[in-house]
Formats: C-alpha cells, structure tokens, sequence
C-alpha cells in the first residue's frame, strides 16, 4: 500500500499560500513519513497544474493509489487535513 500524497499548488506572490505554507509545515511533522508533501510552484510547474486543472492558488489535492481523494482551494486547516489525510495513512 502505497502512501497518500498531498500536493500543495502554490505561488511565491500569492499572500494566501504563505499562510498555508505553516499549516503545511505542522502537518508534516505530526504525520511525519507516512504522507509525501509536494510543494508545486504554479509559475514553475504549468504542465503540473494544468494536468490537475488548478485555477486557483493555493490548492491542496490529496492522492492516494494514484487517484485524486480531495482537492480543497484556498487555506485550509490543519485540522482538517489531518481528518483527511489519517483514514488514509496505512
């Protein structure tokens, strides 16, 4: 079994996505190995975020298997990702 992925769809001038960046950064150390973080910078990956059809920054999508579990756009809470993303650690 593979583990979740979270991708976090971002740009270096968008305002929202360094409030994000913190979030993403408390998850990673609460769920440590057992979730791959992916940081995409839009402006730098536009393959990436057209292949996901982003449109808006930031926006976080939850992989697992290869398959897209959850997309949330704008900031979203620690909380929240981690009720997310625990059903799916294996």
């Amino acid at each position: 079994m593979t583990r979740p992925v979270l991708y976090d769809f971002f740009a270096t001038w968008c305002g929202p996505c360094r409030m994000q960046t913190p979030i993403i950064e408390e998850l990673a150390k609460k769920l440590g190995d057992a979730v791959e973080i992916k940081k995409v910078d839009v402006d730098e990956h536009m393959d990436l975020a057209e292949k996901y059809g982003i449109r808006v920054v930031p926006t976080l999508i939850i992989e697992k298997d290869g398959k897209v579990v959850q997309t949330m756009e704008g900031v979203t809470d620690a909380a929240t990702l981690e009720k997310l993303l625990r059903p799916l650690v294996g």
